[in-house]
């Protein structure tokens, strides 16, 4: 089996792969500083359970990244997955100028991999992007090894930050 006819694995990074706890301080202030957050993405220690799976999913399928992370966070995801020893894959991120939330746009892209791929399942940790997900028909690891954040949980569907 070629990657393109092996079915992909799609991966959130944030709160299933990447601890952000220690970057949450930054969405629990008023204005919120997203570039401090996203500046301290490359400290972020990996997630034990999510990588397990990742690695898991690696064996039979091809592995890609569907992540709320602004397309200018690029250099810095690419050098943390390489850093983990995590599967190579696609990344598809968030247009910088892109404010909708990511249970819009995950499942939109999640439609258009499907018309030529199989997809074997959708790991992620927001409860709101999963539900859609799983409505529209795809398999849904929700990924519950990391601890919750309120603040993000809000900033992701009121400000489509990540």
């Amino acid at each position: 089996m070629t990657e393109k006819t092996r079915p992909l694995a799609v991966f959130d990074l944030d709160g299933t792969l990447a601890d952000t706890a220690h970057r949450q301080r930054f969405l629990e202030r008023s204005p919120r500083d997203w570039n401090a957050f996203f500046a301290a993405a490359p400290d972020d220690p990996p997630l034990t359970e999510g990588v397990a799976l990742a690695l898991e999913y690696a064996r039979e399928c091809e592995i890609a990244y569907l992540t709320g992370r602004p397309e200018r966070c690029r250099a810095d995801t690419v050098a943390w997955l390489a850093a983990r020893e995590l599967p190579d894959g696609r990344i598809w991120m968030r247009r910088n100028d892109d404010r909708r939330p990511a249970r819009r746009t995950k499942p939109e892209i999640l439609r258009r991999l499907a018309r030529d791929r199989e997809i074997r399942v959708l790991v992620d940790d927001d409860d709101l992007v999963c539900d859609e997900v799983e409505r529209a028909g795809f398999r849904v690891v929700r990924a519950r090894w990391a601890t919750a954040s309120a603040a993000l949980k809000d900033a992701q569907e009121r400000e489509g930050r990540t």
